[in-house]
Order: C-alpha cells, then structure tokens, then sequence
C-alpha cells in the first residue's frame, strides 16, 4: 500500500457536525467542546459559518462563539464557512483570519443551498478571494456534491475538472472535495483524486467524507492511496447537509484517528483525550453518536510509520 507518514485532520464537529442537530448548543458548551479539541492536539477547527440564521439556526452564535475563542487561543485554529461576500465581510469583523466557501459541482444542490448557480457562485467566489487577498486572510474552498448529487446523481467528471481548473486560478489556500451525501465510493476517490494531483501537483486537496453508506473509512483510505494528506471529519460522527436529502453523519474523527494510528500513521493527536470529549459531546446533545471507537474503545496494536 501506499501510504503517508502523517495526515492532518480538520475537525468540522462545530459547524457541519451540529447542523441538523435539534439542540441549539449555548457559547459555553461550544466554547468548551472546542477547547477540549484544541487540547486534544487537532491542529484545525471549523467552528462555525456566517450563514443566515433563519436557515441554520444552530450557527447564530459564531461570531460570539470566535470572540470568545480568539481572548485565549488567538486565530490560527479556525476556520468558518461563508456562503457569499457578505458572510465574508461578516467573519473578517469578527477577527476570522481563514475562510472557507462552499458552492456545489450540482447545479440543483447548489440552488437548493444558495439560491444560486454553480457559475454564479464561482463568481462570487473570485469576488470574495479578491476581498480576502486585501485584507490577508486565507481562503479555503470546498465543492460540494463531487462525487455525486442527490438530485442529480453522477456528476460528470469533465465538469469537476473544469471547477477546479476556474478555482484554481484564483489560487485559493486548500481545495476540498466533498461527498455530500456519502456517494463515494474507493474507486471513484482513487481514481479521480490520482488524476486531479497529477494536473495539479502544487495544489493543496483536501476530502470532506459522509459516511451515509458505511464507506467513509474506506474512502479516507483510498484517497491517502492516492496521495491526499488532508481530511475533514467530525467529532462523533456528527453532520449533515440540511438542503441534502438522505444526508447524514460525516466521517468520525476518534475512528479515523484511531484507524491511522492503528496503521502506523502520524496524526499528531492525542487519541484518548478525543475520545473523551466525543463522550462529553454525547452527554450535551443527550444521544448515542454513531462513534465505533466511543462504543468498542480503542485498539492498541499499531503498525510502524511507512517510509517511503
């Protein structure tokens, strides 16, 4: 197999992860779930987004939530997400230094999220990378539905290549492909991901996994097969997209970490503590999280570090 040395993870448990939660989590409680993540060595958050409340009610306190976060950990950590120009505008007022947009490979998810096409929203995005660029804040970009669309099915592609050809030139901080609604499959991750990292040699990827279909471990593996080093997962297994239907839980942090640190991959973080604060997260929303290594606990036997 071939495998990394080391992979980095991005925790998204505050963000996508409480979503489509009916618990609306107080400042405090988020506040004190993502300490807990930052003492348990994840090297990056995603906290929040700067959407509409209206339509995502769980979100309405990120900009408390950050100003709190930034008094005792500073910027470096997170990340949030914006839909447009003025959640952009939004997040930088509240100190954010890094800034992740979300718009879809599928024309219809893209209009069912924000009310938008896919080509409108490229051109917001070159808009909003053009303000961040100004004020010397990173921009993250993540295309949603890449590995199919719940309306749509299979999206082309010939189409996926040219989005990331456009987002590409912009030169935006790390490109993420997201399977919205657990669609992947290994192959597809594989395959796709060996020819996008061949075009684009000097481009950060990034993959954002559902584990709608009980694939998600899988496809983390075939996409590090393939030469990704970057993962977005979520605390828990929490997640989902609230315009997607059929969407459920990403990727579970504490397992991919366990599964990485079972292999002899490096992830830099602290296992045990993770497994803590995922209990901690279940006692908050007051349910069972879909969390294999919460319930099983973890596995010792590790394999060494490949070299290369």
């Amino acid at each position: 197999m071939n495998l990394p040395g080391s992979v980095t993870i991005n925790d998204v448990m505050l963000r996508d992860g409480l979503q489509l939660e009916d618990k609306i989590l107080t400042v405090d409680e988020k506040y004190d779930l993502a300490g807990r993540l930052i003492e348990a060595d994840i090297p990056s958050l995603e906290i929040g987004s700067f959407v509409h409340p209206k339509f995502v009610p769980q979100m309405a306190n990120t900009g408390e939530l950050f100003e709190s976060l930034l008094e005792k950990y500073g910027s470096n950590n997170f990340i949030t997400l914006v839909p447009n120009l003025k959640g952009a505008q939004r997040a930088v007022e509240h100190g954010l230094a890094q800034l992740n947009f979300v718009f879809s490979a599928s024309n219809t998810h893209n209009l069912q999220n924000v009310r938008q096409t896919t080509e409108e929203s490229l051109d917001q995005f070159e808009a909003i990378k053009e303000f961040c660029d100004e004020h010397r804040v990173k921009l993250d970009v993540s295309i949603a539905t890449t590995f199919g669309c719940p309306f749509e099915g299979q999206i082309a592609e010939n189409r996926i290549q040219s989005i990331v050809k456009r987002v590409t030139e912009s030169e935006p901080n790390i490109v993420t492909l997201a399977d919205t609604t657990g669609m992947a499959n290994p192959k597809q991750v594989y395959y796709l991901m060996n020819l996008l990292l061949e075009q684009y040699p000097d481009i950060r990827f990034n993959l954002h996994f559902h584990n709608t279909r009980g694939m998600g471990l899988s496809n983390v593996l075939a996409g590090m097969e393939a030469g990704v080093t970057s993962f977005d997962t979520s605390l828990g297994g929490l997640g989902g997209c609230p315009f997607a239907p059929g969407a459920t839980g990403n990727v579970c942090t504490e397992d991919v970490v366990h599964m990485l640190h079972s292999m002899g991959i490096k992830t830099g973080i602290n296992l045990d503590e993770l497994i803590d604060t995922s209990a901690s997260l279940r006692d908050i929303l007051g349910h069972e999280l879909s969390s294999s290594v919460l319930k099983a606990g973890k596995y010792d036997r590790k394999y060494p570090v490949p070299t290369k």
